[in-house]
Parts: C-alpha cells; structure tokens; sequence
C-alpha cells in the first residue's frame, strides 16, 4: 500500500467534511452579492454548526431508532464516499472499491435512512417529506448508475478510479456525444440529489413546496447539525464527482507527494467553482412545481440512456 496514497485518500476526506460548510458559505456569500445583499460571511455555516452543537439533544416523543441513527448515518455514509471516488487521486487503497454500483448504493442508504426518519415522526410533514424524496430517488438513483455507465463503457470497467484515469489520459473522449450528454444528465442528478433549484430550494420552509427540508423538521441541536454536516458534505462530494468525471485534469495517477498536493488544490478550486456557478445560477431560476419535478428527472434519465447507446456506438460494441 502506498503511503503518498493512503495519505491523498485521508485528505480528500478531510477536505470534504472540513471544506463542506465552506462550500456552502461560498455560495449563500455569491447568491447574497448577486441579490445586492451583504450576506453572512463565508464562516456563517461553521458558527450555525457551532450553536447547534452547544444546544441541548431533543428527541421527538414516540420516534424510535430511525430518527436517531439517522442523522450519523447520513454523514458517515457520505465520507465513506468521499473516501471511495477519486477525488484527487486514483491511486489510494481503496481505489479497486471504488465501484459505481457501490457508490451510487452508498448515496441511497443515506437518503432512505432520512426518509425512515421522516416516517418515524409520524407527522404529515414527515411523511409527505419522505414520500416526495422517495419519488425523486426512483428516477435519481437510475440517471445517477446510466449516466456514469456510459463514461465506463470506453474504460471497461465501472470502478471510478478506472473511469478518471482513463480521461485523464484520453480527455478527447469527454468532447463526445456520450460525454456531453451524461454531463447534463449527471448535472440534473447533482440538482436533484442535493435539494438545489429548480428541483428543491433549501432555503424555505413552505409546506407546499418543501422536500428535503419537511423530513428533518424534528431534529435539533447536535442531531440538527449532523444532517446539515451531511447534506453540505453530499452537495461536496457530487460537485467532486462530476469535476473528476468530466474535468479530470489534476487528479493524481500517481504516487507523486507534489502531485497530490496540486490534485488536492485543483479539486478544492474545481469544487468552489462550480459552487459559485450553481449560486450564481440559482439566482436566475425558479423553483419548478412539484408535479413537473419527474419529467425534468425523466428528462436527464432519456439523456443518460442516449449516452449509453451513443457510446455503445462510438466504441463499436
């Protein structure tokens, strides 16, 4: 086992969960000046954290072991991934786990482990939460496995590290139809996975239109702040993902000290830029109404689908 590797693998998963609420302070930091406000600071998501973490653990009366493990769960299946995809390295100790079905399973565990917590308040918010994120991972989870699938079938092989590697040295492929289109679908899936706009907003707490926000209603003080170390590290790690599959350039291959520490770099700037895109972004748009939410994830699904067959074609398979 290399040392260089295993130390790339420790500080990609450092920088995930230390850098996620940087992340998000960025881009409530970009949103806020394009609204022609102040805003809070880039530092206002680690003092939020802070206070929740002082506070005292409540629990919802009759929740059982759903609510309560949940929160943990999230965030610890979340580094696990953040330790799995090749972040800033392909060459770490667990880069032969680092299989697409694996990951893709990992992300879902943690999503259906909050919507059990949704269910196990017994709420209407609760379960209208959970039964609104369920509907968006049935067509998430398969976009998600379709449009990385594509990008395998040129590298025969669905391990991330593989499929990184490969563009990394034939970054031509990623100019193709099949790269293209599994990059919007992939964005889509990073939208919708993460409750950003025009899928969800994360911002508000109207009854109507909220998903992610309706199942965690219950939680407060340190069980609050995991959920919310959670979705800040999955926004991360997703942002992550789609910079290594489709702008690999600087991602280590090797067993470099200097070539990791530029690839850690590079991944913190390729994250921070497409944090501040989709602020920037998200400024535009407008939240998209609840029953239209399958056809826009149905829609990156047909894209997904299409890179598959386009690069069934182009690879003569």
């Amino acid at each position: 086992m290399s040392v260089v590797g295993a130390a790339a693998m420790v500080a990609q998963t450092a920088m995930v969960a230390g850098g996620a609420p940087w992340l998000a302070g960025l881009m409530r930091q970009v949103r806020a000046r394009l609204e022609g406000r102040a805003g809070p600071g880039l530092g206002q998501p680690w003092r939020d954290l802070r206070k929740l973490l002082r506070k005292r653990p409540v629990t919802a009366t009759g929740t059982g072991w759903a609510f309560r493990t949940a929160p943990l769960l999230l965030v610890a299946t979340t580094a696990v991934v953040a330790t799995l995809v090749p972040l800033a390295s392909t060459d770490t100790p667990v880069s032969d786990s680092a299989d697409l079905i694996v990951v893709v399973a990992l992300l879902a565990l943690g999503t259906v482990s909050l919507a059990l917590a949704g269910l196990d308040t017994g709420t209407a918010f609760g379960g209208m939460g959970a039964s609104r994120e369920m509907t968006v991972a049935a067509l998430v989870e398969p976009t998600l496995l379709m449009a990385v699938f594509a990008l395998s079938i040129p590298a025969g092989s669905t391990n991330l590290a593989a499929i990184v590697a490969g563009a990394t040295h034939d970054p031509a492929r990623l100019a193709t139809p099949t790269g293209l289109l599994a990059a919007f679908a992939l964005a889509v899936v990073v939208l919708a996975e993460t409750g950003r706009l025009p899928v969800d907003n994360p911002s508000t707490h109207l009854e109507l239109t909220m998903i992610h926000e309706a199942m965690v209603l219950e939680y407060a003080g340190p069980d609050l702040a995991l959920v919310e170390l959670g979705a800040q590290m999955r926004l991360t790690v997703l942002l992550g993902l789609l910079a290594s599959l489709f702008a690999p350039w600087g991602v280590a291959t090797g067993a470099g000290a200097a070539v990791v520490m530029l690839a850690l770099v590079l991944f913190a700037v390729k994250v921070a830029l497409l944090g501040a895109l989709l602020a920037a972004a998200e400024v535009f748009w407008a939240k998209v109404r609840l029953f239209r939410v399958p056809e826009l994830l149905a829609g990156s699904f047909l894209l997904a689908l299409l890179a598959v067959a386009s690069s069934y074609f182009l690879t003569g398979e």
